[in-house]
């Protein structure tokens, strides 16, 4: 009698956090392993807990000092899938370039070093970087001199595009293209805007923490931000990690938050800044729209925060109450060791995952600097409120 078939095996990239004490805070270090897991416990974390730790333990000594407790509830699969082996997360050949990622912070970030994004990705490299999206959220591509044109090829890659930008006075357009954001501080003859014009009021706004598109009722996937003219001085993006900051999140905390609906509005972020000069048609463009307060990110099945300035109101709750806890959510989610901070160089593109970021500008002499930024916006499949949780 034959033997059985053996069970196909998939490859999972696995993240394992460790504290030291008893409080989720302060993140001593991460660590990422590849082993091979049956399909029949793929996706089954409490399944693998058991493993993960006595893994990390002979892999990572330092689990064993006196006072350093594992933390169960972060033991996450981020990545299972037949096609991806272990080390094609640190890097592929194609062609005659080797493409190499470097982490930039102990949570999250990474850059990709040797793709050309001005030449249209094959099928296997888009899901490569994908599935690089599903393990650190945010990619820095260095030195791409993109046209328009290039941008929105790249973006399309990863699904469809918002068809419109989300600003005041959309008439007053200086690109050519209705699905490129312009992230500038110019106007539409290339001048820089006026100090009282209401645009660059309203764009203060991007210095708030934040996920774009949260305002729409099918918010953001993936964001691609290209930097066309980078100022000498400030004008950074910081990222702020969504997942780990759940994690680190008290159980209390979480299971009290886990079931609730926020509605988010560009009126309600800029009213934080004292704006509020908006036409008749665009408070109807800007009327709230609900989203859940935790998700769960489907390309890892890692619950996150999805937080935003743009939040207005929890669904059944006093509102006083409930700004006092999304301000409570914003400063554990923003704290240091869940942030990354991106220092911009001229053709840099960074691509982002709304769904489990957050991300802000910061300050910069926009009254003397060009600051030539573009972006392009991907849509979710769903409103949140219709994605598994």
């Amino acid at each position: 009698m034959a033997a059985p078939a053996a069970k196909p095996l998939h490859t999972a990239s696995l993240r394992f956090w460790y504290c030291h004490g008893r409080e989720a805070a302060p993140i001593l270090a991460t660590g990422t392993w590849h082993i091979d897991v049956a399909n029949s416990v793929v996706g089954a974390n409490e399944v693998l807990i058991g493993h993960l730790i006595a893994f990390a333990r002979s892999t990572m000594p330092k689990l064993d000092s006196p006072g350093c407790l594992p933390r169960p509830f972060s033991c996450q699969v981020l990545a299972a899938a037949p096609h991806l082996q272990a080390d094609d997360m640190q890097g592929q050949v194609w062609g005659d370039n080797a493409v190499h990622v470097t982490t930039l912070h102990p949570l999250f970030a990474a850059r990709v070093e040797g793709l050309d994004l001005r030449q249209p990705l094959t099928a296997e490299q888009a899901r490569w970087v994908e599935a690089l999206m599903d393990e650190y959220a945010v990619l820095v591509f260095p030195g791409q001199n993109l046209t328009d044109e290039q941008q929105i090829a790249f973006g399309e890659n990863f699904g469809p595009l918002e068809g419109e930008t989300a600003t005041v006075d959309v008439h007053r357009r200086r690109l050519a293209h209705a699905r490129m954001n312009d992230i500038s501080n110019l106007d539409e003859n290339g001048a820089l805007l006026a100090a009282d014009d209401r645009r660059r009021f309203f764009a203060l706004g991007n210095r708030l923490w934040h996920s774009d598109s949260s305002f729409k009722r099918v918010p953001a996937k993936y964001s691609a931000l290209h930097g066309r003219v980078v100022p000498a001085q400030g004008a950074d993006t910081e990222f702020a990690d969504m997942r780990a900051a759940w994690d680190a999140l008290p159980p209390e905390m979480q299971a009290m938050t886990r079931d609730l609906i926020c509605d988010h509005s560009l009126i309600y972020s800029r009213a934080l800044l004292g704006f509020e000069d908006y036409t008749a048609e665009e408070r109807v463009k800007f009327a709230p729209v609900p989203q859940r307060l935790v998700r769960r990110h489907p390309g890892s099945g890692r619950q996150t925060i999805y937080l935003s300035a743009h939040i207005g109101q929890i669904q059944g709750w006093p509102r006083p109450e409930a700004m006092m806890l999304i301000r409570d959510l914003m400063e554990h989610a923003t704290q240091r060791q869940f942030v990354y901070r991106h220092k911009w160089a001229q053709h840099d593109l960074v691509l982002w995952d709304n769904r489990c970021t957050m991300h802000r500008g910061t300050r910069f002499d926009d009254k003397a600097e060009v600051r030539d930024m573009r972006r392009v916006t991907l849509s979710d499949l769903a409103s949140s409120l219709e994605q598994a949780v």
